[in-house]
């Protein structure tokens, strides 16, 4: 079953950068009252200035991308990460590419680009994320669907399957299935559209379906009362 993931809004991008920051700057202010404790003067406080606290400033974000799976301590509290395209995970070269960008996408055009794109691209994502085939995605759903809210779908009694071959799947595909729909529902943008034909596709292949039904919603939501009667 494909997996489908839901992008990171704006909002909450713009405040993980806000938090990751934040971090920066308590991290550095505990640095120089460190080095003033330790009573670092002269050279030695212009090394700990350009080799320690410069790296940390200027790499902060690539490095606990790439070391931390794509993300950030603000990415963390928000509960959002970088992933590739395809769901795999980034390597070090789309981390640095992403992040290389980042010197256009914000900090150039004071995040003016980067806003732009994000709400413009049906994948939500800045310039250094198309180069590098990457995008933030939350790490958990906002709509979660529970398997009760789904058993109270339709009324069983008397209900005919259509699609024995149901009752093969996980509780967890038919929660994505649902999960799917409510998304396509409340957002109707192209790039949901596109997951729910993805979501069809691969309910063909499992279901050993020779064409998709027409109606790709009713399809869905008839494999979800499938496989209530059949399995409960």
């Amino acid at each position: 079953m494909t997996i489908t993931y839901e992008h990171a809004y704006l909002r909450e991008r713009i405040l993980a950068f806000v938090l990751d920051y934040v971090f920066l700057i308590i991290t550095v202010m505990i640095l120089y009252f460190l080095m003033f404790s330790l009573g670092m003067t002269g050279e030695i406080a212009t090394i700990v200035n350009f080799l320690v606290i410069g790296v940390i400033v200027t790499f902060y974000t690539l490095i606990l991308e790439t070391l931390n799976h794509g993300q950030t301590l603000g990415k963390m509290i928000l509960r959002i990460k970088v992933v590739k395209l395809d769901g795999k995970q980034p390597d070090v070269y789309d981390y640095l590419l992403r992040w290389t960008l980042r010197l256009l996408d914000i900090w150039i055009s004071f995040g003016t680009l980067a806003c732009i794109l994000i709400t413009s691209n049906q994948n939500s994502q800045r310039l250094g994320e198309i180069v590098s085939n990457t995008l933030v995605v939350r790490v958990r759903p906002r709509a979660a669907i529970t398997l009760r809210e789904i058993l109270q779908i339709d009324d069983r009694q008397s209900y005919v399957p259509q699609y024995p071959e149901i009752r093969n799947f996980r509780e967890e595909d038919i929660l994505l299935i649902k999960q799917s729909i409510d998304r396509y529902n409340k957002y109707l943008n192209e790039a949901h559209r596109s997951a729910l034909l993805e979501l069809c596709d691969a309910m063909k292949s499992r279901l050993n379906l020779a064409v998709v039904p027409e109606n790709k919603m009713e399809f869905l939501k008839t494999c979800i009362k499938d496989y209530i009667v059949l399995t409960r």
